[in-house]
C-alpha cells in the first residue's frame, strides 16, 4: 500500500500546485470566492482521482481478470459521483462556480498529463524472468542441461 500511496503523492503534487496558481489567480480575479472555488475545485480533484487510482490499484492486485471491467466501473463511478456533486452546489453562494469549473478542468488536466508521464517512464517487466526457471521440471533452479 505504501507503494500505492507514494504513486498518489506523485501525481497530486503537480495538481495540487496547479491548484494554488489557480487559487492565486482565482483570488486576484474573483476575490475572496474566486480563490475559495479554485481550492475546492482542486481538492475535490485530488481526492476523487486518489480514491479512483487507489481503489484501480487494488483492483489489479486483488482481482487482476477484472481489471479492464472494474477500471470503467470506477471511472464512470468518479462521473457519476462528480455529477451529482456539482448539480447539489449549482446554486450556491460561497464561492465563484466558474473559477471553480476553470479549476476543476486545470487540475484533472494536470493529473492525467502527470498520470500519463510518470506511466510512461516506468520501467514495466513485460518479460517475466522466472519463468523459465518454473517451468522446468524439478521444481525452482533444476537440474540444467549442458
Amino acid at each position: 500500500m505504501q507503494s500505492d500511496m507514494r504513486e498518489v503523492l506523485r501525481i497530486a503534487t503537480p495538481t495540487a500546485a496547479v491548484g494554488a496558481i489557480a487559487t492565486l489567480v482565482g483570488g486576484l480575479v474573483a476575490g475572496g470566492d474566486g480563490a475559495i472555488g479554485a481550492a475546492i475545485g482542486c481538492v475535490v480533484v485530488i481526492v476523487f482521482m486518489a480514491l479512483g487510482l487507489l481503489a484501480l490499484n487494488w483492483v489489479g492486485k486483488t482481482m487482476p481478470h477484472l481489471f479492464q471491467g472494474m477500471g470503467l466501473m470506477i471511472y464512470s463511478g468518479q462521473l457519476v459521483l462528480l455529477l451529482i456533486f456539482i448539480l447539489s452546489i449549482r446554486n450556491t453562494s460561497l464561492f465563484d462556480l466558474q473559477v471553480f469549473a476553470l479549476s476543476l478542468v486545470a487540475a484533472v488536466i494536470t493529473w492525467i498529463t502527470t498520470q500519463a508521464v510518470l506511466h510512461a517512464r516506468s520501467k514495466t517487466l513485460y518479460v517475466d524472468p522466472d519463468a523459465d526457471t518454473r517451468n522446468r521440471s524439478g521444481g525452482a533452479g533444476g537440474d540444467r542441461d549442458e
